[in-house]
């Protein structure tokens, strides 16, 4: 699933997340689906906290959060 937003594209499988930035730089950020947690509530903010990374990006909306949690299949907290 692809989904756009205002810095660039999410690209989710039931796997992984892979968000890449859109600008000069071309930034990549990357996890497994286990690693990633979704914060609704107004936040809409995908966070990752494992041992390989820690990242987080502000979405737009609560449907992009929301398509999210379905492709990766888990909640929103």
């Amino acid at each position: 699933m692809v989904i756009e937003f205002k810095f660039g594209k999410i690209i989710a499988t039931q796997h992984e997340v892979v968000i890449r930035l859109d600008g000069e730089h071309r930034v990549t950020l990357q996890a497994s689906a286990d690693a990633v947690q979704l914060l609704g509530n107004g936040a809409n903010v995908i966070v990752v906290n494992c041992s390989e990374a820690k990242w987080s990006m502000k979405l737009d909306n609560q449907t992009q959060l929301e398509q999210l949690a379905e492709c990766l299949g888990c909640s929103i907290h």
